[in-house]
């Protein structure tokens, strides 16, 4: 297949770069770290969604419905990432089709987190400034409808991309190639569209989420009763702006590393400075969902220490939802 664009080619250059660099010890112990690390948070997102759905009172309320939905997408987006950096390390070649799967499952899950953030800053801002009318806005039903859009805005661009590349060129997908997701750029428009859609996501995100923060910060201070629980919705939107900037950095992972293989100098630190982007940056954020929400609530906290200790020790049956 013909690429036309030169800054189509430069990516494409730039991420066959990345394929070629040796494995020796000391890269091996890296990878595996970082392997045995997302394993490890998967593991943790998996006895949080087991925990959230031990209890009808979690499966019913709209927050907890889309926490659980948060780590269950986090929980995919490390498992695929994982696979995919394993794959580029092993130099191997994927059929189009089956790349194009990993691609569109990682593509979706990536750009379905900053929504979903947006969704749960919302369900808080209903619930603090509108306290009688939360559940009839906040219901179960809506909270589903809300997160079916957004798979499907997660996963359009995606969509267009892939047709776009079967009409244009349809042996291509029983190609074989390194799977990146600028494998699927053949032209510039794709690429500007790709960065555009990146730009609107995040300001539409960053505006909900900032107005919801400003409105409740303003319902704390004008409220006389129940100022606890306003105080705490506070806060979580806080987490929320936080969740938000480390969903940001992941964004600019492919900036950061194309920066990097164009900087370095040598393969050695090129992989280093790759590595630690693909830790900080891309990694880590998607960690830190069931330390920075589930572990700091009330009524998910003990049930999660129940069953991350193999169910053995004390456990309660009564779950307060505040």
């Amino acid at each position: 297949m013909s690429v036309t664009n030169d800054s189509t080619v430069e990516v494409l250059l730039i991420h066959q770069q990345i394929f070629q660099v040796a494995l020796n010890e000391g890269l091996v112990s890296k990878v595996i770290f970082a392997i045995l690390m997302s394993l490890f948070f998967i593991y943790l997102n998996a006895i949080m969604v087991y925990t959230l759905w031990s209890k009808p009172i979690f499966k019913e309320t709209p927050r907890y419905i889309l926490f659980n939905h948060m780590l269950f997408n986090d929980s995919i987006q490390l498992f695929v990432t994982s696979l995919l950096y394993i794959f580029s390390l092993a130099y191997l070649k994927l059929v189009m089709a089956a790349c194009a799967f990993l691609v569109f499952v990682s593509s979706t899950t990536f750009r379905n987190a900053p929504l979903n953030l947006a969704l749960m800053s919302l369900e808080r801002y209903v619930a603090i400034c509108f306290p009688l009318r939360h559940a009839e806005i906040a219901t179960q039903k809506r909270t589903y409808i809300s997160l079916g859009i957004i798979w499907f805005m997660g996963l359009m661009h995606f969509i267009i991309d892939l047709l776009y590349v079967a009409l244009v060129d349809p042996k291509f997908l029983t190609s074989q190639i390194f799977c990146t997701r600028e494998r699927l750029f053949i032209k510039q428009w794709q690429l500007d569209a790709f960065q555009g859609f990146n730009v609107f996501y995040f300001v539409s995100v960053s505006m909900i989420i900032l107005f919801t923060y400003v409105r409740i910060l303003i319902t704390t201070r004008s409220i006389s009763s129940n100022k606890e629980s306003a105080a705490k919705g506070h806060k979580t939107v806080l987490l929320h702006l936080v969740q938000l900037g480390l969903c940001l950095t992941s964004f600019l992972y492919s900036l950061i590393e194309r920066a990097a293989a164009m900087a370095s100098t040598s393969t050695s630190v090129f992989s280093d400075l790759r590595y630690l982007n693909y830790v900080f940056v891309l990694i880590l954020p998607r960690c830190l969902s069931p330390l920075i929400y589930g572990l700091r609530d009330n009524a998910v906290r003990p049930l999660f220490i129940y069953y991350f200790r193999c169910a053995t020790g004390k456990h309660t049956s009564i779950v307060n939802v505040h």
